[in-house]
């Protein structure tokens, strides 16, 4: 990592105070180390455990106006691509009543041009980018979030 630090900065690539830094603090400039921990890129690291995903369960509490539910369930063999998406199966205003899941939102079925279409709008039929499951996992950063009711004096 050493050579290759000094290489780029030989050649312009990476300024001096980055670089220095970096020797001085292997693992992160400024003390901020990165989410593959002190693994060198070249080093194949083990992959992380699985995280833990509860049975079924309550959703919380949201935090902000138009926050994403979260999944309380585990979603690891859901197939969503262009050609399926098993979270249609259960949460489609079609299914949910008989499945007992929660019915998706009317704004999926509203497209760019606010027209109300017939079935879920292509901006919003990829589900996994807005709605994560929840898992019993430590953060991988520090958060220190406050709803906007806990800065009311």
């Amino acid at each position: 990592m050493k050579k290759l630090l000094l290489a780029l900065l030989s050649i312009g690539v990476l300024g001096a105070g980055i670089a220095k830094a970096e020797l001085n603090n292997p693992g992160g400039i400024g003390g901020v180390e990165s989410l593959r921990g002190t693994a060198e890129l070249e080093d194949t690291r083990p992959a992380d455990e699985f995280k833990k995903f509860p049975r079924e369960q309550s959703l919380p509490d949201s935090n902000y106006v138009y926050q994403p539910p979260m999944v309380p369930h585990n979603v690891r063999s859901y197939e969503v691509d262009l050609n399926a998406n098993k979270c249609l199966s259960c949460h489609s205003w079609k299914n949910a009543k008989e499945m007992g899941a929660t019915k998706i939102s009317v704004t999926h079925y509203v497209n760019r041009e606010d027209a109300v279409l017939a079935d879920v709008s292509p901006r919003r039929y990829f589900c996994l980018q807005c709605h994560v499951p929840q898992a019993n996992a430590k953060p991988l950063v520090e958060n220190k979030f406050e709803s906007v009711d806990s800065l009311k004096d």
